[in-house]
């Protein structure tokens, strides 16, 4: 199961993050040096170590770079992590809980803080990430003018990263003709066939595919509630079942529809390569479309700086951006990479233009959400 933006898991990452700071040891001062005396805690960019050249060396030295919560098949993640070492081979990057959520990389943040197992680096969602801004650093990549200005904190604690849509994904051996509506789900050619990641009370991703039925049913990002009603209908239609989808449930075909982010949607069909189904289809409804763009932002108690802002600097570079645009998420820097010609045509092509315009609750607009599922989710599918 990927879980990354799961809304519980606190209390799972607090357990493991004490057990590894019963072993871990406190990390070297020494690593929080840069070029001279430069202390790479408090660098706000390359130029304050004296380049790009002297903040590789300064990694370097570090040798090691700590992520969490980024699952292999999460927007690319695993080309993502295996192009950095391979660029920068005397770093090597530990990757924690990788099915973890954005609460997980918080709890990590504190119950490991001074421990050089605590993340260096943070992959987050906006509202956890907003109720904890005082665990990031400020840091501008070089690039930094590419990032929209509504996409970046001003002073650089945080900048978006990717976004996917919510989409539906299908079997077009199971399903002959593709859903042109989320209402298309409640025919019979769809009869226990629908599936979502998980309980919306629970899960940020399950969540959003209640909050796409809901604009799918003339709701709105503070009224969610015809997303519920669309849900009880599905579930009264023996359309919806509880199975947790997976790819390997949707090679198996046990899961043949499952409603999830484009890009996770993508990696499970052809984008998955051997391990996938390649006749599982992915479809961006027309309509008002939903997205939900996640966070970069490096821990100001990161025990390798130097690693986290080269890390940064790697995320944002227009290889990195084009890798997370090949999984369908869009990336940050799209609109300048467009106009600097530098993202991947052919992949653009073949994802399709980002939306000019999407639905993305703020944080406030997902807690209501969430107060009202959490009263009304189980009375309407039970």
């Amino acid at each position: 199961m990927i879980k990354k933006r799961s809304i519980a898991g606190a209390a799972f990452a607090v357990a493991v993050a004490i057990s590894l700071s019963a072993c871990a040891s406190s990390p070297d001062s020494s690593t929080a040096t840069g070029s001279g005396s430069v202390d790479a805690k408090t660098a706000t960019s390359a130029a304050d170590f004296g380049g790009m050249a002297a903040l590789v060396a300064a990694a370097n030295k570090e040798g090691q770079l700590n992520v969490i919560a980024l699952p292999p098949s999460w927007a690319n993640y695993g080309k993502i992590i295996a192009g950095f070492e391979k660029k920068y081979p005397k770093i090597k990057i530990n990757s924690a809980n990788p099915d973890g959520s954005s609460a997980d990389e918080v709890s990590a943040a504190k119950s490991l803080k001074g421990q050089s197992t605590a993340p260096d680096v943070f992959d987050i969602g906006t509202a956890v990430l907003g109720e904890n801004l005082d665990l990031v650093a400020p840091y501008k990549v070089a690039n930094w003018a590419d990032i929209p200005a509504g996409f970046k904190d001003a002073s650089g604690k945080w900048y978006y990263d990717y976004t996917g849509l919510m989409s539906v994904g299908y079997d077009s051996t199971v399903i002959k003709k593709a859903p042109s509506s989320i209402n298309d789900l409640l025919g019979p050619a769809y009869k226990g066939k629908v599936a979502i990641k998980g309980d919306p009370t629970q899960t940020n991703e399950a969540a959003s595919a209640v909050y796409l039925a809901a604009l799918q049913n003339k709701g709105s990002a503070d009224n969610i509630q015809p997303g519920i009603d669309f849900f009880q209908k599905l579930k009264k239609a023996g359309n919806f079942q509880a199975v947790l989808p997976s790819q390997a449930t949707v090679v198996s075909g046990e899961t043949p529809v499952v409603i999830q982010w484009s890009y996770n949607n993508q990696a499970w069909g052809a984008g998955g390569g051997a391990t996938a189904n390649p006749n599982f289809k992915t479809v961006i409804l027309p309509g008002t479309a939903l997205g939900s763009y996640y966070n970069q932002a490096i821990s100001a108690d990161a025990p390798h700086p130097a690693a986290a802002r080269l890390w940064e600097e790697w995320i944002y570079s227009p290889e990195v951006q084009n890798l997370y645009l090949a999984s369908g998420a869009y990336p940050a820097t799209l609109a300048a990479m467009e106009t600097n010609k530098t993202v991947d045509a052919k992949v653009l092509k073949t994802v399709g233009a980002a939306p000019k315009n999407f639905v993305q609750l703020t944080a406030e607009q997902a807690a209501a959400a969430g107060t009202l599922l959490s009263s009304k989710w189980a009375a309407a599918i039970g």
